[in-house]
């Protein structure tokens, strides 16, 4: 599997990975089908001239997984944040969800950030299991999912100097 960055020129390949995301595990993502169908191509190359995205590319070229590094508004200077981790339902527990965050932990150190966070969804659990295996650790902060108020999720955060790297 290859981990490739991605630039606007790419815009259909991740606009199609995404929208698969999407459709797969709706749960797992802030965002909706129905509103991301919507967006013109306009939109997807503006998203990835504000965001530094990756894309796992199997054998054949086919993309089989995708990760984004955004800097939030509100968020320390230092401190980048993992949005849209997908890997495809039949190539999980091979790695790849552990290579593509290996290249946004990079990507965030290569930009000057100490920490790389995300929010996941408590009942994720193997999400959770990836991220803490990964190298992440809980926070304790916690916000209510505003599209499901009856579930929750945690932030979880991870240093990016070299010696805290995933298998390093």
């Amino acid at each position: 599997m290859l981990i490739r960055r991605v630039d606007e020129d790419d815009w259909q390949t991740v606009r199609d990975v995404r929208l698969r995301a999407l459709r797969e595990s709706s749960d797992a993502f802030g965002s909706s089908l129905a509103r991301e169908e919507r967006f013109a191509e306009s939109h997807w190359r503006m998203r990835l001239r504000t965001s530094s995205t990756w894309v796992a590319l199997d054998g054949a070229g086919e993309p089989r997984g995708l990760v984004s590094l955004v800097q939030e508004p509100g968020s320390p200077d230092d401190d980048r944040h993992v949005v849209s981790l997908w890997v495809a339902p039949e190539v999980r527990r091979q790695g790849i969800g552990w290579s593509l965050l290996d290249a946004v932990v990079r990507g965030g150190a290569g930009q000057d950030a100490a920490t790389v966070s995300l929010w996941v969804v408590d009942d994720n659990a193997s999400a959770v299991d990836l991220y803490v295996r990964a190298g992440f650790t809980r926070t304790g902060e916690r916000q209510v999912l505003p599209r499901d108020p009856d579930r929750t999720e945690e932030r979880y955060v991870r240093h990016t100097d070299p010696g805290g790297l995933a298998g390093g």
